[in-house]
């Protein structure tokens, strides 16, 4: 188990050092900020979406190890799909992020958004996991105002 979190833990920091996405996607046509209070993360969201999917997606913004990687597999994982299975998912990692340590939804059916199920041992954490998911909730929804995690 102890390989498994240190694997976990390498996935993380890997995407905070090369975070993927990271730039202002130009001619976005859904964007959303947020912010957590509670760690200083700041997000801006930058979604395209044509034809019924999301055709790309990318973030900008400041935060701990945890937000900055968060936001990179969110939106690796959410490029191509509709808005509707962007959210189901957006439902599904908070599901995952909020159960009971040994809960029936411990990232089942997440695949590499699984490395994020240790976080909810660490309960001020968990809002620097969901903050890139809640933004994007914002911005499928075309929500103006800047999301907190408050």
């Amino acid at each position: 188990m102890s390989e498994l979190r240190e694997l976990y833990q390498q996935v993380i920091l890997d995407h905070n050092r090369k975070p993927r996405n990271f730039r202002k996607l130009e001619g976005a046509n859904r964007t959303a900020e947020g912010y957590n209070p509670l760690c200083g993360d700041q997000i801006a969201l930058y979604l395209d979406v044509r034809d019924g999917v999301i055709a790309d997606a990318a973030f900008q913004g400041t935060g701990c190890a945890i937000s900055r990687a968060a936001a990179s597999m969110m939106t690796s994982s959410i490029i191509g799909q509709p808005p509707a299975e962007a959210e189901a998912l957006m439902r599904r990692v908070h599901a995952m992020l909020t159960a009971e340590p040994n809960g029936d939804a411990a990232g089942r059916d997440l695949g590499k958004l699984a490395v994020f199920a240790g976080v909810r041992e660490f309960p001020s954490r968990v809002k620097c996991a969901t903050l890139a998911w809640h933004t994007l909730g914002a911005a499928l929804h075309g929500d103006a105002a800047p999301v907190s995690t408050e």
